[in-house]
Protein backbone atom coordinates (compact mmCIF):
# COMPACT_ATOMS: atom_id res chain seq x y z
CA UNK A 1 0.00 0.00 0.00
CA UNK A 2 1.27 3.30 -0.70
CA UNK A 3 1.54 6.32 1.47
CA UNK A 4 -1.11 9.02 2.09
CA UNK A 5 -0.71 12.61 0.48
CA UNK A 6 0.17 13.54 4.27
CA UNK A 7 2.70 10.84 4.33
CA UNK A 8 4.74 11.74 1.31
CA UNK A 9 4.82 15.13 1.82
CA UNK A 10 6.07 14.36 5.54
CA UNK A 11 8.79 11.93 3.91
CA UNK A 12 9.52 14.88 1.35
CA UNK A 13 10.46 16.99 3.94
CA UNK A 14 12.38 14.79 5.61
CA UNK A 15 14.93 14.82 2.46
CA UNK A 16 15.04 18.24 2.46
CA UNK A 17 11.99 19.93 0.40
CA UNK A 18 10.09 22.70 1.77
CA UNK A 19 6.61 23.03 1.30
CA UNK A 20 4.93 26.38 2.22
CA UNK A 21 1.37 26.54 3.00
CA UNK A 22 0.69 28.11 -0.23
CA UNK A 23 1.92 24.53 -2.02
CA UNK A 24 -0.11 22.53 0.82
CA UNK A 25 -3.10 24.36 -0.36
CA UNK A 26 -2.25 23.81 -3.94
CA UNK A 27 -2.04 20.07 -2.92
CA UNK A 28 -4.74 19.33 -1.40
CA UNK A 29 -6.88 21.42 -3.75
CA UNK A 30 -5.64 19.73 -6.55
CA UNK A 31 -6.81 16.71 -4.88
CA UNK A 32 -10.30 17.51 -3.96
CA UNK A 33 -11.04 19.18 -7.57
CA UNK A 34 -9.84 16.50 -9.69
CA UNK A 35 -10.82 13.64 -6.89
CA UNK A 36 -7.71 12.24 -7.34
CA UNK A 37 -6.16 9.29 -5.38
CA UNK A 38 -2.99 9.02 -3.30
CA UNK A 39 -1.27 7.71 -5.64
CA UNK A 40 -2.00 10.02 -8.48
CA UNK A 41 -1.37 13.04 -6.12
CA UNK A 42 1.70 11.26 -5.16
CA UNK A 43 3.08 11.13 -8.76
CA UNK A 44 2.11 14.06 -9.96
CA UNK A 45 3.63 15.87 -6.79
CA UNK A 46 7.05 13.69 -7.67
CA UNK A 47 7.17 14.96 -11.18
CA UNK A 48 6.50 18.44 -10.72
CA UNK A 49 9.54 18.59 -8.77
CA UNK A 50 11.70 16.70 -11.00
CA UNK A 51 10.59 18.75 -14.18
CA UNK A 52 10.12 21.81 -11.86
CA UNK A 53 13.03 21.91 -9.39
CA UNK A 54 10.89 23.51 -7.17
CA UNK A 55 6.94 22.68 -6.32
CA UNK A 56 5.12 24.84 -8.87
CA UNK A 57 1.55 24.84 -8.19
CA UNK A 58 -0.06 25.63 -11.31
CA UNK A 59 1.86 23.29 -13.15
CA UNK A 60 1.17 20.29 -10.83
CA UNK A 61 -2.54 21.06 -10.96
CA UNK A 62 -2.39 21.25 -14.74
CA UNK A 63 -0.28 17.47 -14.77
CA UNK A 64 -2.88 16.21 -12.09
CA UNK A 65 -5.42 16.93 -14.35
CA UNK A 66 -3.34 15.57 -17.74
CA UNK A 67 -2.73 12.29 -15.16
CA UNK A 68 -6.44 11.65 -14.20
CA UNK A 69 -7.90 12.47 -17.65
CA UNK A 70 -5.73 9.88 -19.16
CA UNK A 71 -6.62 7.69 -16.80
CA UNK A 72 -3.01 7.12 -15.41
CA UNK A 73 -2.89 4.16 -12.88
CA UNK A 74 0.61 2.67 -12.52
CA UNK A 75 4.03 4.30 -11.93
CA UNK A 76 5.03 2.73 -15.45
CA UNK A 77 1.72 4.64 -16.61
CA UNK A 78 2.94 7.91 -14.85
CA UNK A 79 6.28 7.76 -16.42
CA UNK A 80 5.44 7.09 -19.78
CA UNK A 81 2.98 9.75 -20.16
CA UNK A 82 5.63 12.20 -18.69
CA UNK A 83 8.27 11.03 -21.46
CA UNK A 84 5.96 11.46 -23.98
CA UNK A 85 4.76 15.10 -23.41
CA UNK A 86 8.93 16.15 -22.55
CA UNK A 87 8.35 16.39 -19.00
CA UNK A 88 11.16 13.91 -18.15
CA UNK A 89 14.09 12.36 -19.75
Amino acid sequence: MGKTVEEYVAFLESKGFSFGEDAIGFIYFGKQYTNASDFLVNVAIEMTLKAQKDFDGSFYISLLEALKQNKVNTRTDAELFAKERGLLT
